[in-house]
């Protein structure tokens, strides 16, 4: 599976981004989809996750904010972003695995390249 995130940017705080990845493959369906966030210095942080049946979870930071979703027929895992703030700020991966502990890097085996979220205050 190969992943490519996209849709950062630089926006104001309280502003919404949503942010895609698309995925090659036709077994996307059957993954679970995650999306970490990493700032310099600071280890990869689980932001949000959706099972291949639907399921989400999101961290605590940003519960009632982000909102994952799938669209399976599109190959595309979405990370709607609203009321950003500053300390939202950080390059977002999306994540693709088979292991059910989402909040965990090692769930995941196929990772996106990045994107570039930059929340002005």
């Amino acid at each position: 599976v190969q992943l490519q995130a996209y849709g950062g940017g630089l926006v104001q705080a309280g502003d919404s981004l949503r942010l895609s990845c698309a995925a090659s493959g036709r077994t996307f369906s059957r993954y679970h989809m995650g999306w970490f966030r990493q700032t310099p210095g600071k280890e990869r942080e689980f932001v949000a996750a959706i099972t291949w049946s639907g399921v989400s979870t999101n961290a605590d930071s940003v519960k009632g904010r982000f909102t994952i979703s799938r669209d399976d027929s599109k190959n595309t895992v979405y990370l709607q972003m609203n009321s950003l703030k500053p300390e939202d700020t950080a390059v977002y991966y999306c994540a693709a695995g088979t292991r059910y502990t989402l909040s965990m890097t090692r769930a995941y085996d196929y990772w996106g390249q990045g994107t570039l979220v930059t929340v002005s205050s």
